[in-house]
């Protein structure tokens, strides 16, 4: 299995962002990268599980109301 790794600028076309935004991820630390002298490259996998961390999974109207239920 081979690692496909990605620019700076393909990374931002790979997530629909700004390369901006990769810039900033890159300086927080808050994506994985791998530094190769002054090029800085994305394994896609990498890109991938940031993508999934930051998943937010819906919430139905009786699980609201469950959570409620103590309050007030």
């Amino acid at each position: 299995m081979t690692t496909r790794f990605l620019s700076v600028p393909e990374a931002a076309d790979y997530l629909n962002t700004s390369v901006r935004f990769i810039r900033r991820l890159i300086a927080e630390r808050r994506v994985a990268f791998h530094k190769l002298g002054k090029h800085i490259r994305f394994a896609v996998s990498d890109l991938d599980s940031y993508v999934a961390a930051g998943r937010v999974e819906p919430v139905s109207v009786s699980d609201v109301w469950l959570s409620m239920k103590g309050v007030a």
